[in-house]
């Protein structure tokens, strides 16, 4: 496309127009040719320099145009990065939240879960908080605090009468009641064993252990005929065994 001259071009060309139309009439048709071609050349001339002028002069002001809008451009990428990690921090941050409620929240559901337990050889499920109740009053029992555990085990056959662990407490029980001598407590908490809990391992034990405490109490007659059920009622057990070698002394 023909570039548009600018002003001081047209000028130019009138000035050098100008001198040859006056003296055009004094030289012949092939003079005035070429002094025309050798104007129009001279012009051409002058045109493309000024043109590459403009040019240069327009592709300066492009190309700075150009680098002024890549540092816009550049700058909005940077903003958007910090924005991209704002928003991937507080994404983290969301789902470091959700894991620790989630796990949380396992935790919690695992505590309400019932869990299989082997006790006295038999597989029973026990919910975590009565597992942790028994656990608590035993190893009070077994560090000697009879009063604490009594009250311990005493809350837990409350609480969790139908627990695969309630004979056990019971029989405990009986047992912290004996060792603080009180031992019309600890027959009551045996009775118990032996008729709510008769198919328990612990019954033939508990019977055992009540009629120990008759024979503390100076009560010989019930302790013997004590003895004589559990040798009819547990037949083949070693507390049995144990009854009937205590029958042979009391004869």
């Amino acid at each position: 496309m023909m570039k548009l001259l600018p002003s001081r071009l047209a000028c130019l060309l009138i000035a050098a127009w100008l001198p040859l139309q006056a003296n055009a009439g004094l030289l012949d048709d092939d003079e005035a040719r070429k002094a025309i071609l050798d104007l129009r050349a001279k012009v051409d001339n002058i045109a493309r320099d000024l043109n590459g002028r403009l040019d240069n002069k327009a592709d300066k002001t492009a190309t700075l145009d150009m680098l002024n809008q890549n540092e816009r451009t550049m700058a909005e990428i940077a903003k958007l990065r910090g924005q991209i990690e704002v928003l991937a921090n507080e994404i983290a941050k969301a789902q470091n939240g959700q894991r620790t409620l989630y796990a949380d929240l396992d935790a919690r559901i695992k505590k309400l879960e019932p869990r299989q337990e082997n006790i006295d050889g038999q597989t029973a499920e026990v919910l975590p908080s009565e597992k942790q109740a028994y656990d608590t009053a035993m190893e009070t029992f077994k560090g000697g605090d009879y009063k604490a555990a009594a009250a311990a085990l005493q809350d837990f056959v409350k609480r969790y009468p139908d627990s695969a662990y309630a004979a056990n407490a019971q029989y405990w029980l009986g047992n912290a009641y004996y060792a603080q001598r009180d031992y019309k407590k600890a027959i009551a908490a045996q009775e118990i064993v032996t008729t709510n809990y008769g198919t328990s391992p612990k019954a033939a034990d508990a019977m055992l252990n009540m009629a120990t405490s008759y024979a503390e109490l100076k009560d010989l007659p019930k302790a013997k005929k004590t003895l004589q059920q559990l040798v009819s009622k547990f037949p083949g057990t070693q507390a049995a065994q144990s009854a009937k070698d205590r029958l042979a002394v009391l004869k």
